[in-house]
């Protein structure tokens, strides 16, 4: 049932992606200062990275960079993350946790 579910979900994303209007130019790679709990991390320039970057109106092309998805805040150490813990760029408001810029593991 999971699976069915996440191939609709990927379905409806990329639908969603091919619609939206183009992004904006890349965001600056600053380093990183934010600490995130995030989903999972992959390299900017995978597939699911660049779907989840159209959603938000963000343009990853010419970045090379790991890149944080579903993520927030860790606000206290030690918080029980249940995901991957990173230093991210400060994620953008906008961006609705979605997506977080230049994540690099850390240990609490």
């Amino acid at each position: 049932m999971f699976s069915k579910l996440s191939v609709v979900v990927t379905s409806v994303l990329i639908t969603l992606a091919a619609a939206a209007p183009g992004g904006s130019p890349p965001p600056p790679v600053t380093p990183p200062t934010s600490n995130q709990c995030c989903s999972s991390v992959v390299s900017s320039t995978s597939s699911v990275a660049s779907v989840v970057a159209a959603l938000v109106g963000l343009d990853l092309s010419g970045l090379n960079v790991p890149i944080g998805l579903s993520c927030s805040p860790i606000t206290v150490i030690g918080n029980n993350c249940g995901g991957t813990t990173v230093t991210c760029d400060a994620p953008e408001k906008e961006w609705g946790g979605l997506i977080a810029i230049n994540c690099l593991p850390i240990t609490l």
